[in-house]
């Protein structure tokens, strides 16, 4: 998990900034484009993997396991694209005022300060969802209702999503840390099995959310340029994730599962896209 999945993560943020620094100024921006796109889509391939029968396989895991690295990783990016605008868009040292919409607990902070309540509120959520969540479930598990274990779980994600909007990230970052707290719950696998039906749903509403917002003017406009970047950007990730199979004496058909599989750009990009825009990250 740490080196397959560490180093995927750190050779491609260092490639995909390198290729995006030849034509952008701005170093800062190119980190963050890398960081960005050096995430692949955890959706997406294990839902792949599940129809076709591959989690067992050994590229099947070893794919899992850089999408757990993945996913983890997103925490720390989200504590440093704020500290990265520090030199980026206005010089100003404080998050801007109207980036955050609505009742905000961190209007007006430097960008290191930012940071620090960023890490403490994830830190608290983690830690405090772990301690509380437990005589929680055990008192809803005790009046032996499934609909109020299913509330209560439903409402335990709603109420972290709103917590990280507070502090002026995605909610989606907070449904991802909510299921961290709920996957060590005792009764995770009740809640798993209560969560089931909603999760086909809600993943196939994100991505119609996605696709309802592609600007086909601008893909027109600029198709070749699209296709060249999709293309590099692929080609990269999988040479990167190629090599790295070979060192971890990965064998040949599991190696190409692997490098293909995670070659493409993940849904939390668009998470980190405009939180950058937000907090100065990228213009």
């Amino acid at each position: 998990l740490l080196g397959l999945g560490g180093l995927q993560v750190g050779l491609s943020t260092l490639c995909i900034a390198l290729i995006a620094s030849l034509f952008i100024d701005q170093w800062t921006y190119a980190l963050a484009i890398g960081l960005i796109f050096s995430l692949s889509s955890t959706a997406i391939v294990l839902q792949t993997f599940n129809e076709k029968g591959l989690n067992k396989s050994e590229g099947g895991k070893s794919a899992f396991s850089v999408l757990l690295f993945q996913d983890i990783a997103v925490i720390p990016m989200l504590a440093l694209i704020p500290l990265l605008a520090i030199s980026a868009l206005s010089g100003s040292p404080t998050v801007a005022e109207d980036a955050h919409h609505g009742y905000s607990l961190v209007d007006g902070l430097s960008s290191w300060a930012y940071a620090i309540v960023v890490l403490s509120a994830i830190a608290i959520v983690v830690v405090g969802g772990h301690f509380a969540s437990r005589p929680l479930f055990r008192f809803v598990a005790a009046s032996g209702l499934r609909e109020i274990f299913t509330a209560s779980a439903l409402l335990l994600v709603i109420g972290i999503a709103a917590i990280m909007s507070l502090v002026g990230l995605s909610p989606a970052l907070g449904t991802f840390l909510a299921g961290v707290v709920l996957a060590n719950s005792e009764f995770k696998h009740e809640l798993e099995s209560t969560v089931e039906p909603f999760k086909g749903l809600l993943l196939g509403l994100f991505f119609i959310t996605v696709g309802a917002g592609i600007d086909f003017g601008l893909f027109s406009s600029m198709w070749l340029t699209v296709l060249a970047a999709t293309a590099a950007l692929m080609l990269v990730k999988f040479g990167i994730l190629y090599v790295l199979a070979t060192i971890f004496r990965i064998k040949n058909s599991d190696r190409w599962l692997l490098s293909l599989s995670l070659a493409q750009a993940g849904e939390f990009g668009f998470v980190l896209l405009s939180f950058s825009v937000q907090n100065s990250g990228l213009p």
